[in-house]
């Protein structure tokens, strides 16, 4: 299907996530979901595995019962000091972007079940939990790049994403809800997938790149 007329460079500094400006109104078709499915799949895969998993949840009910969990999930996060509402930034204009990032991720919160598609991104394979780093760097280095690839896909497709792990506070009980098998699936992200309301996104303010690149030494 069509894309939007992005550059490379384009797409990767304006997939945004997006909260306040998904459409609820407009029904994903399966055939873009594909299309995202696909571009993910030639992400970079560990050992060359393929052990990336999207469940897709269009049924209403599953929507309302995993938007259900996530808001019990949100109650907790808001009240902590990880909360994007609780951090303080060193001046006026990076605080107001701090507060419009939990002011829009609240929005997101109260209005989980009116999204007309929800993507769990999963990895079949063992789970983390107390594994060596080098293992489970390896694991996640399947699904996370897959579900960049997905996220960039539906970026170029006209499509709002928003990575989110909240729900990870209650993995067993979403588990349940789409039958994923806990002991073998493990959840690493979900994110809310629909039309955005205009396609004009905008790079993020951020730091100068020599703040985060280290040459040679830390």
């Amino acid at each position: 299907m069509a894309q939007l007329e992005l550059t490379s460079d384009q797409l990767l500094s304006t997939t945004r996530a997006v909260r306040k400006r998904l459409d609820f109104d407009r029904v994903v078709p399966d055939e873009l979901i594909r299309e995202c499915g696909a571009a993910a799949l030639q992400a970079p895969s560990g050992s060359n595995m393929i052990s990336m998993n999207f469940v897709i949840v269009k049924d209403q009910a599953k929507r309302t019962a995993i938007a259900d969990v996530y808001a019990k999930c949100w109650d907790i996060y808001a009240s902590s000091p990880m909360f994007a509402g609780a951090i303080q930034r060193e001046t006026p204009a990076h605080q107001a972007q701090q507060d419009r990032v939990a002011d829009s991720a609240t929005y997101l919160s109260q209005n989980m079940a009116k999204c007309p598609t929800l993507v769990i991104c999963c990895n079949e394979g063992p789970r983390l939990d107390n594994l060596p780093a080098m293992v489970s760097a390896s694991v996640l280095g399947n699904i996370l790049p897959a579900t960049w690839s997905f996220m960039l896909a539906a970026r170029a497709r006209g499509l709002g994403t928003s990575w989110t792990t909240i729900h990870l506070m209650m993995e067993q009980a979403v588990a349940d809800i789409v039958g994923i098998p806990f002991d073998t699936v493990q959840q690493v992200c979900l994110t809310p997938l629909a039309y955005t309301k205009g396609t004009d996104f905008k790079p993020a303010e951020r730091p100068a790149p020599d703040t985060i690149l280290h040459w040679d030494t830390w």
